[in-house]
């Protein structure tokens, strides 16, 4: 039997099949997870339901409920995909409907999921007529919104998908937002925190943000915020 270089030699636009060896990765695997009845986001109200009987309750900005990291709501309960706040802000209903709509229009609802994590808006806002001396009393309710915190998650996808399949309209909404969001994944955000900790263990220069500001170096105390004095400079 001839060898392959022999006739290559004598026939060199012969063309000579060859088995190789390929490695692909397995596919994810989708067993454990299961479609909800109803995949798409729901309507959000645009006013908060109360008593026939109980007249509108009015409010203070109350500027805390937007500062500061989420203490609760800033892990993915499905453990897949979603987006997360990255600095406090509100969000309106018109933000909220703009979310539901580009979700639902861009995701496979026969594979995909989408879920909300924040209230429907709650909080009033009052604004007073344009033109309308000053004094009065407070004005009235003019609209509802949410207030968000940083770390907070927005909204949340899974299915049957991976991250790149969800990453661009997840990011469209991300970017138009009114304050600064990410699409990310849950393994993403683990391996985030995992570098925080290498980062801070890994550190050298003892004078962090945090010795500096609990040894009032400088007299800091006397100039910085004190919200400074609780998150060290971490949150604005």
């Amino acid at each position: 039997m001839f060898s392959t270089r022999f006739l290559r030699q004598w026939c060199p636009r012969m063309l000579i099949q060859a088995a190789g060896m390929k490695n692909y990765t397995p596919p994810l695997d989708y067993s454990g997870i299961q479609l909800p009845e109803k995949p798409k986001l729901t309507y959000m109200d645009k006013v908060p339901t109360y008593a026939s009987n109980l007249k509108p309750p009015k409010m203070a900005k109350r500027l805390t409920l937007m500062r500061g990291p989420e203490l609760i709501h800033n892990e993915f309960i499905h453990k897949q995909y979603g987006i997360v706040a990255l600095c406090g802000g509100r969000l309106n209903s018109g933000h909220m409907e703009m979310i539901r709509m580009t979700i639902n229009r861009k995701m496979d609802a026969n594979k995909m999921f989408a879920v909300w994590r924040i209230d429907p808006p709650w909080q009033p806002l009052t604004r007073k007529g344009q033109g309308k001396r000053m004094g009065g009393g407070k004005g009235a309710i003019d609209h509802y919104v949410t207030p968000i915190k940083a770390g907070r998650v927005i909204v949340e996808v899974g299915g049957k998908c991976e991250f790149v399949q969800v990453f661009s309209f997840l990011n469209e909404v991300a970017q138009i937002l009114p304050f600064k969001a990410k699409a990310t994944s849950y393994d993403l955000m683990e391996a985030e925190k995992i570098e925080k900790k290498e980062l801070a263990a890994s550190n050298i220069n003892p004078y962090t943000p945090e010795y500096v500001i609990k040894n009032n170096m400088g007299g800091c105390h006397d100039w910085i915020s004190p919200y400074d004095k609780e998150w060290f400079f971490k949150y604005v």
